[in-house]
């Protein structure tokens, strides 16, 4: 797993982050079963950049926790097998990884959720990153069976981690 990490909020939360999110992802990419090696870039910024970016994006005029950017689009979530026929628009020509996407990280509401949910920011931290990845590869949560899914996921790729509430 490549992470293209960018911390441009200055905050560390007394935390490892890359490799956090290294061990996160990779969790998660196997939990899933996916067979290919992987590439994810990942930005760490403020409420004020995050918003910004979910209203250019989104149209939505607040900040955000998390925002999501797949590079491919998933017929079925969490199912890989269509992808050789995507060819070379879904890996990377150099390195032969899946390029997953983008995800953008709020820190403003990582400590402000690890605070109202009463758990650390190494959790709070590690859930919006799992969200995230499950986003990249084609879970959503529109309707209560996708959501009850998604947290399902969440959950059991946390729990096998030992990241718990």
């Amino acid at each position: 797993m490549t992470v293209i990490f960018e911390n441009e909020s200055g905050r560390d939360f007394g935390l490892p982050l890359e490799r956090l999110a290294g061990e996160i992802l990779e969790a998660a990419m196997d939990y899933t079963g996916c067979p290919y090696e992987a590439q994810v870039s990942l930005l760490l910024t403020g409420d004020d950049e995050i918003h910004r970016l979910n209203y250019l994006h989104r149209n939505i005029d607040r900040p955000t926790d998390v925002l999501s950017f797949p590079a491919v689009d998933y017929p079925s979530p969490g199912v890989f097998d269509f992808l050789e026929n995507q060819g070379a628009d879904a890996f990377d020509p150099d390195s032969g990884e899946l390029l997953l996407g983008d995800i953008v990280l709020s820190a403003d509401k990582i400590e402000q959720q690890a605070e109202a949910y009463g758990h650390s920011l190494k959790r709070e931290y590690a859930f919006l990153i799992t969200h995230s990845l499950l986003h990249l590869i084609g879970y959503d949560h529109e309707t209560s069976e996708e959501a009850r899914q998604m947290e399902a996921l969440q959950e059991e790729i946390l729990s096998q981690m030992g990241i718990l509430r």
